[in-house]
C-alpha cells in the first residue's frame, strides 16, 4: 500500500518536492494550498507597478498536475495539526497522512503594529500585488479630479523597507513616474511626486556585498528615489508616518516591505519555534517527530554554515524540496542526505540598466548585471507561454518605455445575492 504524503503550502519548496515526487509509484501526494495557484513571488512588485499581468506569474495546481498519476490537489486553509491521529483539519475538510510537510512559507512581518498592518500595503500575494496596483493608480485618479485641492499626502509614495523588495518597486515606481505617469496625465506636474524609501541601515541592501550596496544608493538617487537612512518607522495613522528620530511624512501610500515572518499553523509545536520558524534537523524532520518535516521560509536549520539558520530566500526553499524528495525516493532512512544550501549568489534590480547582482567567484553591477536577472528570471518561470508573454511585455516597454497594463480591478460593490 502506498504511503500519503500531505504537502501544506504550495510555494517554492512545496511545489518543488510535489514535482520531484510526481508520478512516483511509492507514494500519493495530497498538495493542499489556500490559493489554487502557484505564485511566482520575485516578480510580485511588477505586478505592482503594471509591467505584467498577474497571470503571467501564477501557475494553477491543477494545471501543474494535470497529467499527475499520484498528485491531487485541494483548496482549502488548514488550522490545525493533530499529530497523534496523524490527521490536519481545514476550513473544508480532514485529512490524514503518512508524512506530512509543512512548507506554509511566510507572510508580511509588522513587528506587532497593527495599525501599520491595517493601513499599509504588503506584497506577499497576488491579492497584496493587485491591491497596491490600484490604490496607486486610483491615488492619481483621484489627483487629477482634486487638482490644487489634493492633499500632501496623496503626493508621497513611501516604501519601507530597503531589502530587494523596497528597492525594485522603488526602482520601478520612480521610472512609472519619469515615463509613464507624465503621458496617462499630462495635465499633471509630476515633479511633485515623491517616491521614498525608508532604510533602517545606512545602506540599501545590507544583506549583499559593499559593492552592491553602493551601486544599489547610486542608481536609486540617479532615478531621483528619496533615500532616507538610519530611520526605524515607529508608527502609521493612515494620514502620516512616524519614525524614531521624531521626523514624519504625510503619505496616503506607504507599502511595507520590512520584513517577514513565519506562516505558522494554529499552536501546533510553539514550544520549539526560533523567530516564528519551526526547528528542524538536517532532514528537515520538525523537532520532536518522525513523520511530519518542514521546507522553505518556516523552517529554522541550524548548521556549522549557517548557525542562525538559513536566509529565507527562494534557493533554500526549492533546494529543500528537492532533496527530501530524494531523500523520501529512497529505500531506508540511514540512506538519507543532510541538508547543505549552497549560496548561489543574490541579486536585484533597481531599474532599467540598473542591477546588481553577487555571485560567489564576482560581483557586477549595470546593464550586463540587468540583463543577468532579467534571463535568470525568465528560464525560472514555470511554463513557455508564460516565458513569451513576460519576454514580449519586457520588449515593449523597454524599446517603449511604456506598459498597457495599467487596470483598476476592484470587487464589485454589488451584492452576489442580488439578482
Amino acid at each position: 500500500m502506498r504511503e500519503k504524503i500531505v504537502i501544506i503550502g504550495g510555494g517554492f519548496a512545496g511545489l518543488q518536492l510535489a514535482r520531484h515526487l510526481n508520478n512516483n509509484p511509492k507514494y500519493k501526494v495530497m498538495v493542499i494550498d489556500r490559493m489554487n495557484h502557484h505564485m511566482f513571488q520575485p516578480l510580485f512588485y511588477q505586478v505592482a507597478t503594471g509591467r505584467i499581468e498577474p497571470s503571467n506569474i501564477s501557475f494553477p495546481f491543477r494545471k501543474i498536475f494535470q497529467k499527475s498519476k499520484n498528485i491531487q490537489f485541494r483548496m482549502t486553509d488548514i488550522k490545525k495539526i493533530i499529530p497523534s491521529e496523524n490527521k490536519v483539519i481545514g476550513e473544508d475538510g480532514v485529512f490524514t497522512y503518512d508524512k506530512l510537510v509543512i512548507a506554509t512559507g511566510c507572510k508580511t512581518n509588522f513587528f506587532g503594529n497593527q495599525k501599520m498592518q491595517d493601513l499599509a500595503l504588503g506584497m506577499k500575494n497576488t491579492q497584496e500585488a493587485i491591491t497596491i496596483r490600484n490604490h496607486i493608480l486610483m491615488t492619481f485618479e483621484k489627483m487629477i479630479i482634486e487638482r490644487k485641492s489634493s492633499d500632501d499626502g496623496n503626493w508621497n509614495l513611501v516604501i519601507v523597507g530597503s531589502g530587494p523588495t523596497g528597492v525594485e518597486l522603488a526602482g520601478a515606481f520612480s521610472e512609472m513616474k519619469t515615463y509613464i505617469m507624465p503621458r496617462d496625465y499630462p495635465r499633471m506636474n509630476f515633479s511633485d511626486l515623491n517616491i521614498i524609501l525608508i532604510s533602517s541601515g545606512d545602506k540599501p541592501l545590507e544583506a549583499m556585498s559593499q559593492e552592491s550596496q553602493d551601486a544599489a544608493e547610486k542608481y536609486l538617487i540617479q532615478l531621483g528615489v528619496k533615500f532616507l537612512k538610519n530611520e526605524r518607522v515607529t508608527d502609521y495613522d493612515g494620514d502620516k508616518i512616524y519614525m524614531q528620530s521624531g521626523n514624519s511624512i504625510p503619505t496616503n501610500n506607504v507599502i511595507w516591505a520590512a520584513g517577514v515572518t513565519g506562516n505558522i499553523i494554529d499552536d501546533f509545536n510553539k514550544e520549539n519555534l526560533v523567530r516564528n520558524r519551526y526547528i528542524v534537523n538536517r532532514f528537515n524532520q520538525v523537532k520532536g517527530y518522525d513523520n511530519i518535516f518542514a521546507i522553505g521560509d518556516i523552517a529554522y536549520m541550524e548548521t556549522p554554515k549557517y548557525p542562525q539558520g538559513h536566509p529565507q530566500v527562494a534557493n533554500v526553499a526549492i533546494n529543500q524540496g528537492k532533496n527530501l524528495a530524494k531523500n523520501f525516493k529512497k529505500n531506508s532512512e540511514k540512506d538519507w542526505q543532510e541538508y547543505e544550501y549552497i549560496d548561489r549568489g543574490s541579486m536585484a534590480t533597481i531599474g532599467k540598466h540598473r542591477a546588481v547582482v553577487d555571485l560567489p567567484k564576482f560581483k557586477f553591477q549595470g546593464f550586463l548585471a540587468w540583463y543577468f536577472w532579467m534571463f535568470l528570471h525568465l528560464m525560472l518561470i514555470l511554463s513557455v507561454r508564460n516565458k513569451i508573454a513576460i519576454f514580449f511585455n519586457w520588449m515593449w516597454s523597454y524599446f517603449n518605455k511604456d506598459s498597457s497594463l495599467r487596470l483598476i480591478i476592484a470587487p464589485s460593490r454589488k451584492n452576489p445575492t442580488e439578482q
